[in-house]
């Protein structure tokens, strides 16, 4: 059946009042009150909620494309990071970086992402590693939201990779704790997130960060079981996380537990491509418990240079069999859940009117085109 899994009404119309819907249902049973209010036609289009974007990191200096090239000539990892690669080579290009120009080069990435329809873009730090930088990323951040009409979420990434010349613990309790308090006190944090792994932190160390979050009022989110499984996942249940992301490792416990605290699981397909990662996301044990799959792009210079959540869709159909109204939903509601935010993601009564009007016909396009965007209008807090 055509848009099946979507709730997909035809010939619908919503009624917006301001910045938010006030009615959805067939434009047979429009209410009287709403009869001589201006209107948008849809010319026969499909309209979903505006598009999230719920994993990024798309404040940063310099680009990765030269080690593109060394992978493909047969480069290790462990050679490319001899040679000045990996993520010292991007913390050390936005450590250079001057404010305006990292805003000017974040702020092209965010354009391309509203030109698909999205309306909520989070954004992390990460690759500054000590207090100024991870600072000036984050205000780099917020001023993406001022520049732009996107709703921009901030994530406190600090523990992200240990700088060289530093332990993990000390750099946890020296350097990462005190920037995440500084930028606290700054107003620029909506969440705490943290790289759980092997080749950066380990379940304790993490804790510390989210036990100083927690006493901050801030909610936390994970990078958990992306290259092996060393816990992650559990602990981010066990801390009530928003999310845990990545996910391949992770087990059928691990989905019992994210069920258990309400937490979402956030797929990114873009990094399971760019890495040549065979192990899969439990996609199965994640739909056998009810966990929610977010769907997002983690654009970032190393291992998901990827500007398109449109892609990411359609990859996370392909690579990971969603069913495009999964993809749908885990760009949308399970996004916003992601995140936190209860006020958009859904097309219902009192929710934020952040609106896409695609040239499509039936919604499983979206998730089937492949360098296709058919946006025909993105509307933002009830404003084309």
């Amino acid at each position: 059946m055509l848009g099946a899994g979507y709730g997909l009404i035809e010939r619908a119309a919503i009624a917006l009042e301001g910045e938010r819907i006030a009615w959805v249902g067939e434009e047979a049973e429009l209410p009287v009150e709403f009869a001589g209010a201006e209107r948008v036609d849809g010319q026969g289009g499909v309209v979903t909620p505006a598009l999230i974007d719920c994993h990024t990191h798309v404040v940063h200096g310099g680009q990765r494309a030269r080690e593109f090239e060394m992978r493909l000539e047969g480069a290790s990892y462990e050679q490319i990071a001899r040679a000045g690669g990996g993520i010292v080579s991007t913390v050390a290009a936005t450590r250079d970086a001057e404010f305006d120009d990292l805003l000017a080069r974040a702020l092209t990435r965010v354009d391309a992402l509203i030109a698909e329809g999205i309306a909520v873009i989070e954004v992390k730090s990460g690759y500054g590693l000590d207090l100024e930088t991870e600072l000036k990323m984050l205000r780099v951040a917020r001023a993406l939201g001022e520049d732009r009409p996107v709703r921009i979420v901030t994530t406190f990434l600090g523990a992200h990779a240990v700088p060289k010349g530093m332990q993990a613990d000390a750099y946890i309790d020296e350097v990462c704790i005190p920037a995440l308090e500084a930028a606290h006190a700054e107003g620029l944090v909506d969440a705490v997130d943290g790289f759980c792994e092997g080749i950066a932190f380990d379940t304790v160390q993490i804790g510390r960060v989210f036990d100083r979050a927690r006493a901050l009022g801030l909610p936390v989110k994970l990078h958990a079981e992306q290259l092996s499984n060393i816990g992650g996942t559990k602990l981010a249940a066990d801390y009530g996380a928003l999310s845990a992301d990545h996910v391949e490792y992770a087990t059928d416990a691990d989905a019992h537990a994210l069920a258990a605290s309400g937490s979402v699981a956030v797929l990114l397909p873009g990094a399971f491509y760019t890495l040549h990662e065979t192990r899969k996301p439990p996609i199965a044990a994640f739909r056998k418990h009810g966990v929610p799959m977010a769907v997002a792009t983690d654009w970032n210079p190393g291992s998901s240079p990827m500007g398109s959540l449109l892609l990411a869709m359609n990859m996370a159909c392909t690579l990971f069999a969603l069913t495009p109204a999964e993809a749908l939903a885990g760009t949308t509601r399970d996004a916003a859940r992601a995140l936190g935010l209860e006020d958009r993601g859904v097309i219902a009564p009192g929710k934020r009117a952040d609106l896409a009007i695609w040239d499509i016909s039936d919604p499983a396009e979206l998730s089937y085109g492949i360098g296709i965007n058919p946006l025909r209008t993105r509307i933002y807090g009830g404003r084309p």
